[in-house]
């Protein structure tokens, strides 16, 4: 039965582990996109917690939000704007990249310079399949792709106990078996995936401001 202090202890035990790693990005000073201060913040203490899927679907948003923020950025310009202007300003741009699927977003900022190609084909091919479509869309064939397509078992009664029968298991089509592959993915991919994201989010910034100049 879990208890409170089974929890105190994990968040504790999690904290003091990983708090060293993972503060960096508590201390960001972001120059453009302070929108996405939050939302940093709250994926950051998922990684302190070691919450590999909280993890990858909140860094999806950061990543769908980023390149959103990025195409309206490079619209309106960086430079102040008066209060009683902001809705003449962002209603177009909102309008025109607001609800951008993930790949058009992909696709606009390379056209905008915002992203380089090389960046735009990892988004494109690996990001847009195995984390954002495999994640937060739940086709998770995608990610199990490269995984192989049997796994090993065997199976007992309690009359023989001794008596182990090997049976072949496909590994890509039976739910419990996928969930224990996708957990695995995340566990060796969720920090490095936020990494990504957020050291692409200071490039697009770096790219912002040079363009503004």
């Amino acid at each position: 039965m879990l208890t409170k202090e089974i929890f105190e202890k994990n968040f504790t035990d999690s904290l003091n582990k990983n708090f060293p790693s993972y503060s960096k990005y508590f201390n960001f000073e972001y120059r453009v996109f302070f929108e996405l201060t939050t939302s940093v913040f709250q994926v950051t203490k998922c990684m302190i917690l070691e919450l590999h899927f909280a993890t990858i679907t909140l860094t999806n948003h950061i990543l769908e939000r980023l390149l959103k923020l990025a195409l309206i950025s490079k619209a309106v310009g960086i430079k102040g704007i008066p209060t009683e202007d902001w809705n003449a300003t962002f209603a177009l741009p909102n309008e025109k990249y607001g609800s951008l699927m993930l790949g058009n977003s992909i696709e606009q900022c390379l056209k905008e310079g915002l992203i380089t190609e090389s960046e735009k084909n990892y988004l494109f091919d690996i990001i847009r399949t195995h984390f954002r479509n495999g994640f937060s869309h739940a086709d998770i064939n995608n990610v199990l792709k490269g995984f192989p397509e049997t796994t090993q078992g065997f199976q007992g009664t309690f009359n023989s106990p001794g008596l182990l029968k090997p049976i072949s298991l496909n590994s890509k089509v039976i739910p419990t078996i996928q969930t224990m592959q996708m957990e695995s993915f995340a566990k060796s991919n969720a920090n490095n995936y936020f990494d990504f994201v957020f050291n692409l989010l200071g490039k697009i910034e770096a790219r912002i401001i040079e363009f503004d100049k």
